[in-house]
């Protein structure tokens, strides 16, 4: 039974009874545990086929690059955090 498409789609399923929504509900849970299973053998296969050491350098490039465009500061913020807290002591 297709929605009536004039009417909108809130309109649809105000209309449907308990029974019915219940069994829509129940039918689209039982697809998404089908597709589910599905999915998480799939994801299981890219990680299986996953190459770690190139995921690896592909991250260590980017770390670097990240360190190269936004350098550490030279103080951990240990310092300024204790006098912060020194401050609010007081």
């Amino acid at each position: 039974m297709a929605p009536p498409v004039s009417r909108g789609f809130f309109h649809y399923y105000f209309i449907m009874t308990a029974e019915e929504l219940h069994a829509r509900m129940k039918a689209y849970a039982m697809g998404w545990k089908e597709v589910g299973e599905y999915l998480e053998a799939e994801r299981r296969e890219r990680v299986r086929r996953a190459d770690t050491a190139a995921s690896r350098e592909l991250l260590s490039r980017a770390f670097d690059s990240a360190v190269w465009l936004h350098p550490p500061s030279p103080s951990s913020g240990l310092v300024e955090q204790q006098a912060i807290f020194a401050r609010a002591r007081r």
